[in-house]
């Protein structure tokens, strides 16, 4: 009996689905980094994903948790940016700062920032996909009180095993719905001539 064990085993072993989920949630936030024009490995869409129906349900919740916990993480920043300085590193003032008052007030009020990026970087297991949540993706999603991500089903089913495909992207902007560009590719075949007798 399979009673109280939720989710899908997605034949691995746990420690494979652990992987495979983290893999999946990295991919997800790097394909919102700056790309070069001619970057190999480059993302088609920004903010978008192709993977089977199963695998997009089961890291939904793993993306969602991960930037829950980078919103709280931002507004600990916030409050902790009003006991900042504005003063240069090893000035003068920055080293009465550092010596002060505001320096602990700002140390504890910030504590929560640096304990939800630590959190993040040990769900997700890649430090620049934690940048770019922290930076990009959390910002964007600061007034929005859940449900980040949305599963679209696929038409076509997977080349090699028919499996069903299904698109996992962030919701908000509309923009990013377009489709890619296929590329131009040169036909290698010259055209057909025509037969003189039609």
């Amino acid at each position: 009996m399979r009673h109280r064990r939720k989710g899908r085993v997605l034949g691995r072993s746990p420690s494979h689905q652990r992987a495979l989920l983290r893999n999946l949630a990295s991919a997800l936030m790097l394909t919102e980094r700056e790309v070069e024009i001619d970057e190999v490995g480059a993302p088609k869409v920004a903010g978008r994903i192709i993977t089977t129906v199963a695998k997009a349900k089961e890291v939904r919740p793993l993306v969602e948790k991960c930037i829950t916990i980078a919103k709280r993480g931002l507004i600990a920043i916030d409050r902790a940016n009003q006991f900042s300085t504005a003063a240069g590193r090893n000035t003068v003032e920055w080293k009465q700062w550092r010596t002060g008052e505001q320096w602990h007030k700002w140390a504890v009020a910030s504590a929560p920032a640096v304990a939800a990026r630590r959190r993040v970087v040990q769900l997700l297991g890649d430090k620049q996909a934690t940048r770019i949540l922290f930076s990009t993706i959390a910002p964007r999603f600061v007034d929005r009180p859940g449900g980040y991500t949305r599963i679209l089903k696929m038409a076509t089913p997977r080349l090699g095993d028919a499996g069903p495909r299904a698109l996992l992207e962030f919701v908000g902007n509309e923009s990013r719905t377009e489709r890619a560009v296929a590329p131009k590719v040169d036909s290698a075949r010259p055209p057909r001539k025509k037969k003189a007798g039609t």
